[in-house]
């Protein structure tokens, strides 16, 4: 930290604010004047060593949350905007939106709120969507997207709903029998736990107090289907709390987030947080080992391997994607520097898409993007059968990562030539916004470059890219 200069404005105003401090006893308990305090906030003077110090020991400051957070996914997030056609005369460079996403957070965001409005707008004109011809028509963003967003700049950890759901499954400290306690928590509540033959993996009659779990389902989804509807029962008061301070816009959006926020409780009663985080560094994040330690399947051990971001006990920092057969991205996040397409589906160069192809296979992908940050990748699908012969099987692939340099802590990248630049293969985020030339997989042009089309002459693209 020390060699490279540290511009991190946003976050010590953030910090003051949430312990609400004016800038003079800000400045006072770390031991700089006010004038230096005030151009630091405004990111004309980088963070000092001295400064690092003193909100590590004055306040047990994570020093780490200081050179990352919001900034690289709204950066991606503005590029895609950006790669909409009404801005093709008008895309500003790249090191403006850097600018924009480390010194202005939340002008950038409402950027893109507002390009969202307007492609709904667009959309819903498409279709002649009847909510226009009403007046209290107002374009709004979908639910799914508004809670999507949420979890995303949240960075997918919420420290509240993980520490309670922490205790529950530790009570004094140790890790005890969570599907036990659960049962014995619904009994004492007067609430019947049963099995039935039923299409729904999860019922819950409130008039009968009774909660039906599908005999169909696989245990590790029954146990995390109970841990759902106990967070909904007994958690009620937290995950409004959560809901309020969200301010969601639709109630639609309401309804959608806390089921989400009971999954998230879920997660993390069935993977508590300082049980998990101590097998994930054992095992060296072996899915198969924590899932069978834990009762959970490869699927959740991997979405909660990306959750581990608790300030002061942190884990790898991973990426986890699930993408559908066609190519769409249904469930994304990202604690690296890798940020997922809003729009579309993913690159197709991402080992993800191969999954399909070898079943029960993890596929390992040493991957780089056009920015030079290179990462191991791991692929594997996921098979969701119905329970029954005509039922249908869902099919899923999810992906896991992290760069490089974390890459010794995870078993799967054993015996792969980290340093031969050779074994990185050319990945992208999304065709609109990704820079390379000469990729055979390319569906449409980027953004910030111009083409030259030649009726004589055809390559693996009907268009050639300038420099």
């Amino acid at each position: 930290m020390a060699n490279q200069k540290l511009y991190a404005g946003v976050k010590l105003r953030e910090t003051r604010t949430r312990l609400g401090l004016t800038q003079k006893d800000f400045a006072a308990k770390l031991g700089v004047s006010l004038p230096y305090l005030n151009q630091m906030e405004n990111n004309n003077r980088p963070v000092s060593t001295g400064v690092v110090l003193a909100l590590a020991q004055e306040f047990g400051f994570d020093v780490t949350e200081l050179s990352t957070g919001d900034a690289e996914r709204i950066v991606a997030d503005m590029r895609e905007a950006l790669a909409d056609p009404v801005f093709a005369d008008a895309a500003p460079p790249l090191a403006d939106l850097r600018l924009a996403a480390s010194n202005a957070p939340a002008l950038a965001r409402a950027f893109l709120d507002l390009h969202r409005a307007y492609r709904q707008g667009r959309e819903r004109l498409a279709s002649l969507d009847e909510a226009l011809g009403r007046e209290d028509a107002r374009v709004q963003p979908s639910p799914w997207e508004e809670v999507r967003d949420f979890f995303h700049y949240c960075d997918n950890y919420l420290d509240a709903i993980d520490r309670a759901a922490e205790r529950f499954a530790c009570p004094g400290g140790a890790r005890g029998d969570v599907m036990q306690m659960a049962r014995e928590t619904l009994r004492k509540a007067g609430i019947r736990v049963v099995e039935g033959d039923g299409d729904m993996l999860r019922s819950y009659d409130a008039a009968e107090r009774k909660l039906t779990l599908s005999a169909k389902a696989a245990p590790a989804t029954q146990r995390f289907q109970l841990l759902h509807q106990l967070a909904l029962l007994t958690q009620s008061r937290l995950l409004d709390a959560t809901l309020d301070f969200a301010r969601f816009q639709s109630e639609a959006a309401r309804a959608i987030a806390r089921i989400g926020l009971a999954n998230y409780f879920a997660g993390a009663a069935l993977l508590p947080y300082g049980p998990f985080l101590a097998a994930a560094w054992e095992t060296r994040h072996d899915l198969e080992l924590l899932a069978g330690r834990f009762g959970a399947s490869i699927e959740q051990v991997a979405h909660r391997l990306s959750t581990l971001q608790r300030p002061g006990a942190k884990g790898v920092p991973f990426f986890f994607v699930q993408v559908d057969q066609a190519g769409t991205i249904t469930k994304r996040h990202s604690a690296t520097r890798l940020q997922f397409a809003r729009f579309g589906g993913a690159c197709p160069l991402w080992n993800v898409h191969r999954a399909f192809e070898t079943p029960g296979r993890f596929l390992r992908q040493l991957a780089e993007t056009p920015d030079g940050v290179r990462f191991f990748c791991l692929a594997r699908d996921v098979s969701k059968p119905g329970g029954a012969w005509k039922a249908p099987v869902r099919r899923f692939a999810i992906g896991l990562g992290c760069e490089v340099q974390h890459a010794d802590r995870i078993v799967y990248a054993d015996d792969l030539d980290l340093a031969r630049g050779a074994a990185f293969e050319p990945i992208g985020i999304s065709c609109r916004i990704c820079e390379r030339r000469h990729c055979h997989q390319r569906s449409v042009p980027p953004l910030e470059r111009r083409l030259h089309v030649s009726p004589d002459q055809r390559g693996v693209l009907p268009y050639t890219i300038a420099d």
